[in-house]
């Protein structure tokens, strides 16, 4: 069922994003404690987004998702950033943090780890290659389970 309503809010999302030029980084709906949560993080190409451009798709979204009411019972709608440690999900979010510092958790092990912290070295749509500080380790997409920006200090 939340993958319905991510899968909806998606759609819905679609015509506010293109109309304000800003982009979705992932949709999130999930239970914690005796609450439900709608997360929405978006984010644009030039500077990130501020909290005038949350404020302004929260409003639009919200206005939509109470027309359509596709999610049964109380929630609560977020819209955010994704932060310093923005999730890779899309080809073009991969594309653009060749070069960066990346967190990558695999389904199961690679060179006897799971966890892999480096620099995105390349990626072609089916592998990546992360460099860590002693070698380079080449993964195979199906085998992500999660990735993500590497927060740098």
């Amino acid at each position: 069922m939340s993958k319905k309503i991510t899968e909806m809010t998606e759609e819905l999302l679609a015509p506010i994003l293109e109309e304000e030029n800003l982009e979705l980084v992932d949709v999130e709906y999930k239970k914690e404690g005796a609450n439900w949560f709608l997360r929405v993080y978006i984010d644009k190409d030039e500077g990130g987004v501020d909290i005038e451009d949350c404020g302004r798709v929260s409003e639009k979204l919200s206005k939509r998702l109470d027309e359509e009411d596709p999610i049964p019972g109380a929630y609560f709608l977020e819209v955010s950033s994704p932060g310093a440690e923005r999730p890779l999900k899309k080809e073009r979010d991969f594309q653009r943090s060749i070069g960066k510092r990346v967190h990558i958790k695999t389904y199961e092990q690679i060179n006897n780890q799971k966890t892999f912290e480096g620099e995105l070295v390349s990626y072609d749509g089916k592998e990546l290659t992360v460099r860590e500080e002693n070698s380079s380790v080449t993964i195979p997409m199906d085998k992500v389970a999660k990735a993500r920006l590497a927060v740098t200090f």
